[in-house]
């Protein structure tokens, strides 16, 4: 138990004396990824400092998608009966992570630094659905294999999952209801519009530049024919056009050989 306390009161001159004096021990954390046997161990050691300490776990790896922090309690067991185990258990707390306003305003002006300007915002946002995505398959895949087991009995019914399922499910839209397959139609068909729209417009542009580079490069080569002409006979342009007298001189030699 006195380990806990020994790395706080170590960090401790590492921090102001005012933020030192208020800050308690209030949980702790690991890079998991997943809970441990050992885990219920080491968090029964921080209830001498807190009477319902928070366990996280903080997810490091790379490839992470979402919220890289999970937030846990421990509790007793419950049964299906209604009774509690001497077993106890990690059970999921939800979590977020914020952050001050001084907090965010100093994030903020880092990141003007850092933001690559040859990345648009439509690339952005494409980005961000993209992740979206990707954390709602996982989650989903999640559910599934929870599902499976549950349904393999390698797992006991939690009713308090099955309810949030079930909440989750009667969210859906109905699909079947001829307002919500027309209000989707439309709104397909209109996206649709744009996207062909612009593709008809990206290949305008693409033909128009593609005339203006053929254009270019026959006047390049034009120009680069007529130097080489001129550069093959440059002693007629040296020599000059005849003059009257020269026309004459030529007369009455030719008159002579005669």
């Amino acid at each position: 138990p006195s380990l806990p306390r020994a790395v706080f009161s170590t960090l401790a001159p590492a921090r102001p004396a005012p933020d030192a004096a208020k800050e308690k021990i209030v949980g702790w954390y690991s890079t998991g990824p997943k809970i441990r046997t050992n885990d219920v161990d080491i968090h029964e050691l921080f209830t001498d400092y807190h009477p319902n300490p928070a366990f996280v776990i903080v997810d490091v790896r790379p490839d992470n998608v979402g919220i890289p922090t999970s937030a846990y309690r421990l509790e007793n067991e419950i049964r299906d009966d209604g009774t509690r185990k001497e077993e106890k258990t990690f059970v999921h707390v939800p979590s977020s992570i914020e952050a001050f306003e001084a907090e965010e305003i100093g994030v903020e002006h880092l990141l003007r630094d850092v933001k690559d300007n040859t990345v648009s915002t439509l690339a952005t946002q494409v980005a961000e659905k993209i992740t979206s995505l990707q954390g709602l398959e996982r989650r989903l895949v999640e559910i599934k294999r929870y599902m499976d087991l549950v349904v393999d009995g390698t797992l006991p019914v939690n009713h308090e999952i099955m309810g949030l399922l079930q909440d989750s499910f009667n969210l859906l839209p109905n699909l079947n209801l001829e307002d919500y397959v027309k209000a989707f139609a439309v709104k397909t068909n209109d996206m649709m519009l744009v996207v062909y729209l612009s593709s008809l417009i990206r290949s305008v542009v693409a033909l128009h530049d593609l005339i203006n580079n053929k254009r270019a490069m026959k006047e390049a080569e034009q120009a680069a024919d007529a130097a080489a002409a001129a550069k093959a006979n440059p002693k007629k342009e040296k020599e000059g056009p005849e003059t009257g007298k020269d026309k004459e001189e030529d007369k009455e030699n030719a008159k002579a050989k005669k």
